[in-house]
């Protein structure tokens, strides 16, 4: 069984890192303790080595396919929906009353991603089934409640999350789907959507979508969006009959091809009822706890496929002769064996880059993920700033791994050359899995969009204030070790050109260049992501530093020390392109914006 994720590296952010032991001490977890987590995350690795992992390959060499009207997926699928239900984990964060196991977010994302790592095309049938059913529970009626979630919690119904449609795209604003009411507490649906994740197969009895549309007459805009409960097939007595909901097709993607999206079209024979969730006019409000649920999920999935990729990459470079090594004077003894990848410096550059990437993605989602946990069920005081953390956090959660888990992934391809290229190797399913994760939940244009526009400004920079005090921590606990304060001096000035750079991008917003202020909204997610990334790792690097000083070390000494030499590589090769970064978002020229009589793209 080749390595395609690293529990001891998993354990250090949870449990060194994170103090995740903590939360066991709040009145939500007060059932849990470290012992009891270890054992979730060591069964969840070996479930995932016996049925996830073994069928990657399968999945994507026989994709799901649409046939004979209906969708087609590989067995697997239904016997994880199955097991999922058996034990639990689709219900793990939800409460005791619903027949949840209050699990604590930041042990659930832990556990997603050893699954992803193993095979990320199987997750999201049952993630997106929880989401549904969480969505539910917190916005429903008692009845919507009784009747959908426990078989959706048993894995016997899967969920579905229905945004787009094919004239809106990402415009929310602009869905037509419509909702007209029945008089009997129903409403009847009409309307299509596309790209729904997970949206039909065999394996499961229904299909709970919980969709979008707006009720006749309603406001324009995102203003007028209601959300609806739109089975797939709706109860009838003891049996099921047609709700009148057809999956017209399935897309064929050109990488995570195990994953069905589907298109679906509802009441096309005039007969598809939905059932109001939330208050009329305000379903977007309620979807974006799915979607801010979801934009985690697509983050771990992107680290855990590009971590995939590093442990493969690794290997290789371990046992592939290739060259020799350079000598002092300059010169290659011809007559020498040759090495292995791993002993060539450009080789080990790359092989950090990865490193650093993912490690580096995984401690900010389960960061976030423990933000969630403590805004949630923390000290009453407390919540309202760790919910802001996590608002703030969420847009870079998602797209960093998805960006730079593609960027990570191709320098895996590098260092397998040629054999990179070919299906016999698996960096080149890797690489296509992970380039719809940059386009899930939201493009990365949207996420800067968030980001830039609405989370670093809410509640007048409250979350940006919340952070920085989290920065100035870290920065001042690795102060402490004369051998990281070159480092922490580096984040300090790092977060000092934050600033300056923020209040540079305010004044547009403040004289009422709104367009100006977010046209370069994307170049900032990198910029402020790096900076996110580069306190991680200062917050890993002390974590190691002070476990080689102290003695009690929980892992190898060459663990901590390989912690330490990652984060000096971040700090030498990614944060200093901030800078560059720095400057493309003060320059005085705006080269993006649409101006009149000009057609420089016609």
């Amino acid at each position: 069984m080749a390595d395609y994720m690293s529990m001891d590296n998993l354990r250090f952010i949870l449990h060194e890192m994170l103090d995740v032991s903590q939360l066991c001490e709040l009145e939500r977890h007060k059932d849990y303790d470290k012992e009891s987590f270890d054992i979730l995350l060591d069964s969840a690795k070996t479930y995932a080595d016996k049925v996830m992992f073994p069928t990657l390959k399968e999945m994507d060499e026989a994709p799901a396919h649409y046939k004979d009207g209906k969708v087609i997926v590989h067995p697997v699928v239904g016997q994880v929906m199955r097991d999922a239900g058996e034990n639990g984990s689709i219900g793990s964060t939800f409460d005791y009353e619903v027949g949840g196991m209050q699990l604590p977010n930041t042990i659930a994302v832990g556990v997603a991603h050893i699954s992803s790592a193993a095979n990320n095309s199987i997750g999201g049938y049952a993630g997106l089934t929880s989401g549904a059913a969480h969505l539910i529970i917190n916005f429903g009626s008692q009845d919507l409640i009784e009747t959908y979630t426990p078989k959706m919690m048993k894995g016997e119904w899967a969920g579905t999350m229905c945004l787009t449609e094919p004239q809106a795209g990402s415009s929310l604003s602009d869905i037509t789907t419509s909702a007209t009411p029945v008089g009997d507490g129903s409403y009847r649906i009409k309307g299509q959507k596309i790209f729904i994740s997970g949206g039909d197969h065999e394996h499961c009895d229904n299909f709970i979508h919980l969709v979008l549309a707006r009720i006749d007459g309603a406001p324009a805009g995102t203003k007028g969006i209601s959300l609806f409960v739109v089975p797939k097939k709706r109860i009838s007595g003891d049996d099921l009959e047609s709700n009148d909901v057809l999956t017209a097709g399935d897309f064929q993607k050109m990488g995570q091809k195990g994953y069905c999206t589907t298109h679906l079209v509802f009441g096309e024979q005039d007969d598809c009822k939905g059932w109001l969730v939330g208050p009329q006019n305000k379903g977007l409000k309620c979807m974006f706890q799915m979607m801010n649920g979801a934009r985690i999920d697509v983050g771990v999935t992107a680290a855990s496929v590009a971590t995939a990729a590093y442990y493969a990459s690794l290997q290789y470079a371990k046992e592939r002769p290739q060259g020799r090594r350079i000598l002092a004077n300059g010169v290659k003894n011809a007559e020498a064996e040759q090495t292995t990848l791993i002993n060539h410096p450009d080789i080990r550059r790359m092989l950090l880059l990865q490193r650093a990437i993912t490690e580096g993605a995984l401690a900010l989602l389960l960061q976030a993920s423990l933000y969630h946990d403590l805004s949630e069920a923390g000290p009453e005081e407390d919540r309202e700033k760790y919910h802001d953390l996590l608002e703030l956090l969420t847009p870079m959660a998602k797209t960093y791994p998805s960006e730079m888990g593609r960027t990570s992934i191709n320098a895996g391809l590098q260092i397998f050359g040629g054999y990179g290229f070919c299906t016999e190797f698996p960096l080149e399913q890797y690489y296509r899995d992970i380039r719809i994760m940059s386009l899930y939940e939201g493009t990365t244009g949207i996420q800067s969009l968030d980001l830039l526009g609405r989370k670093v400004t809410m509640k007048h920079g409250a979350a940006m204030k919340h952070l920085t005090l989290e920065v100035i921590e870290t920065i001042k606990a690795a102060s402490n070790y004369d051998d990281l304060k070159v480092y922490a001096g580096q984040l300090k000035n790092a977060s000092k050109d934050l600033e300056a750079t923020l209040m540079h991008l305010l004044k547009f917003a403040m004289e009422g260049d709104h367009e100006r202020y977010i046209a370069d909204a994307t170049v900032f997610m990198d910029y402020m992501s790096t900076i996110a990334i580069g306190w991680q790792w200062l917050k890993m690097a002390t974590v190691a530093k002070t476990a080689l000083v102290t003695g009690n070390m929980k892992r190898s000494e060459g663990f901590y020390e390989n912690k330490i030499h990652t984060m000096r590589f971040f700090f030498k090769y990614e944060l200093p392109k901030i800078y560059s970064l720095a400057e493309t978002l003060k320059h005085p020229e705006s080269l993006t914006i649409l101006e009149e009589n000009k057609t420089v793209l016609a």
